[in-house]
């Protein structure tokens, strides 16, 4: 195990009628932005429970960040928040509304004649960030609790992570409420994003952190477990939807990969994925995970057994047990209904195998806990996607 820092000076305020706090949380001094995406909060009534808690503050709005924020967008919030002379944020919707916000908040403490995209390749540090809030409508990537961001930039069809820790939210408001209009396959691709973002920081190497692990454990089989009520739908379960919310969060608020190496090979090959052909972010994790420790199968062998013992309650050889894992997995993926190829979305493996590889070769990087897949090796994992 590994000498660790932890920091998260996030306030979780979960529960019902919970938006109502925000005339409480948000600053009067200065004035205030609601980031939000397309709309859909104005359908379901959380648009109207923002602006009547906000009622006593000096507000503007930006609507439209995407699903997948995208640089061009989110630099006309930038443009936006310096004309208003903003001072907070309150960004509303799901990770992607709060990945884009996290990014703005970066940006706007960057000198204006700089380009704030140096924050994702590495050429700029972030050493500070407009303070900022959430209002959480989908659980799935545990950005209510962490500083990092996943950002796009349609010009040059990159898709890369901000990783900083000046970009954490002053608090974030979770009222499991806020899900019951959420679509099924937004449900469905939640609960896989969640549950694959525990199995980069689980399924590494032994790294002898017992708690994390059992932590991990406990996160997967609350899923499994709980999978069902929290996709249904008419009506929706307001427990159900309570713990997928509390997992999203614990799947990513940094306390796993405490002294521990992540992976993230999955997450990185799936961003290039999504940049290029589109699939959602949980559709390719759902693709690309099996593939990748199928991959490295001998190096991840005794994880993906302990994986398979404790979750899933499997018996045999340590090596039946681990493919075991790895079928039971997929399984789980597709009861959801969570394609399984890269078929399934009309992508040529060989194509995004070269692509992907190329990428990865320019960046210099290499992927996986200890950079143990290659650029050059893109093309056995893509291979095991068709």
């Amino acid at each position: 195990m590994l000498s660790f820092t932890t920091y998260s000076p996030t306030k979780i305020i979960q529960g019902k009628e919970t938006i109502s706090e925000l005339a409480n949380l948000v600053p009067k001094e200065g004035k205030v932005l609601i980031a939000y995406g397309g709309g859909s909060i104005k359908k379901n009534g959380v648009y109207d429970q923002v602006v009547a808690a906000l009622a006593g503050h000096d507000t503007v709005e930006f609507a439209g960040i995407e699903a997948n924020p995208i640089y061009e967008t989110l630099m006309q919030t930038v443009e936006l928040c310096r004309k208003e002379d903003v001072k907070f944020i309150v960004a509303v919707g799901g990770g992607s509304v709060v990945d884009g916000i996290k990014f703005v908040a970066a940006a706007l403490r960057q000198p204006e004649d700089v380009d704030p995209w140096g924050l994702l390749t590495g050429s700029l540090t972030a050493e500070s960030a407009l303070p900022f809030g959430t209002v959480m409508t989908l659980p799935a990537t545990g950005s209510e609790c962490n500083p990092n961001a996943v950002i796009s930039r349609n010009s040059t069809q990159e898709k890369l992570v901000l990783f900083t820790s000046v970009t954490h939210p002053v608090f974030s408001i979770l009222d499991p409420e806020t899900t019951y209009t959420l679509p099924y396959n937004q449900l469905r691709n939640g609960i896989v994003d969640t549950y694959v973002h525990v199995l980069e920081q689980y399924v590494t190497c032994d790294q002898q952190a017992p708690l994390q692990d059992r932590q991990a454990e406990a996160i997967l089989s609350v899923l499994i477990d709980y999978v069902e009520p929290m996709l249904e739908t008419s009506p929706p379960s307001f427990d159900a939807r309570m713990i997928l919310m509390d997992a999203a969060t614990w799947a990513l608020n940094t306390y796993l990969e405490r002294g521990i190496i992540p992976d993230w090979a999955t997450h990185l090959i799936g961003h290039e994925l999504t940049a290029l052909y589109g699939p959602a972010h949980a559709e390719t994790l759902a693709v690309v995970w099996p593939a990748v420790v199928a991959y490295k199968f001998d190096a991840k062998r005794e994880k993906l057994a302990q994986y398979g013992e404790r979750v899933w309650k499997l018996q045999g050889t340590t090596e039946e047990i681990a493919k075991g894992a790895i079928e039971k997995t997929k399984e789980f993926f597709a009861k959801v209904g969570m394609p399984l190829n890269l078929s399934d979305y009309k992508i040529n493996a060989d194509e995004a195998a070269a692509e992907i590889s190329k990428r990865f070769s320019e960046r210099g990087m290499c992927v996986g806990e200890n950079g143990h897949i290659k650029p050059d090796e893109i093309a056995g994992v893509l291979e095991l996607c068709r």
